[in-house]
């Protein structure tokens, strides 16, 4: 047995190397699997689930695109939901980010490698300084709502502890008709959200590869 693989098999039966990602080496639905199986918060929920990566990157793209601002092209779009996309790629390294500033330059490089091969598979545009500000709010605005909706931090542990200063909102922009607002997703919702999602914005921005 070799002790030098670096490499994760995929629901689809592919390979992914991660010291060196092929951009086409994942299918659209390897990645949504993924996504859904990822979980914010180091996977802790004040609900009977835990809260999926996919269902946080849906939740990120409806905050951006209600935000005062131009309308978000399809590949601008694109680019929010693939925001966290190394994550399932790495094999689900949410719960590492509190220690992400300790590891650093090589675990730097690690994740530039398959964040490369994502922008270059959907080709992503490059993020300016306002679409990147424009971003920034929403997944903060999305972190808070879930560190206090989903995690159960309280407002002043938030400001202490998480630096999170924006205030939660009540509404969950992807309530489930019958359902609580900003209730965890089981997985296959969660994946087959995120896949039409991206299939769908992947059409409109013209990224669709043959097989996905």
């Amino acid at each position: 047995m070799s002790h030098e693989r670096a490499w994760i098999l995929l629901p689809s039966g592919r390979r992914l190397d991660l010291l060196s990602p092929d951009p086409l080496a994942w299918t659209d639905r390897d990645l949504a699997i993924g996504l859904s199986r990822t979980y914010r918060w180091a996977g802790y929920s004040a609900w009977d689930l835990p809260l999926s990566v996919a269902q946080h990157s849906l939740t990120v793209l409806a905050l951006c695109e209600a935000a005062p601002g131009p309308r978000l092209t399809p590949a601008e779009a694109l680019r929010e939901l693939l925001h966290d996309a190394v994550e399932a790629l790495m094999g689900g390294w949410d719960p590492i980010t509190p220690l992400k500033p300790h590891l650093g330059d090589g675990f730097t490089r690690l994740v530039e490698r398959p964040q490369e091969a994502v922008d270059t598979r959907y080709a992503l545009p490059p993020w300016t300084d306002e679409s990147h500000a424009r971003h920034k709010r929403a997944d903060r605005l999305a972190a808070a709502s879930e560190a206090h909706h989903v995690a159960g931090w309280s407002r002043a542990a938030m400001r202490e502890h998480l630096g999170i200063t924006l205030e939660p909102v009540a509404h969950d922009p992807l309530r489930r008709a019958g359902r609580p607002d900003w209730e965890p997703w089981p997985p296959r919702i969660a994946e087959e959200r995120f896949l039409g999602a991206l299939q769908g914005l992947s059409a409109a921005a013209g990224r669709v590869l043959t097989g996905d």
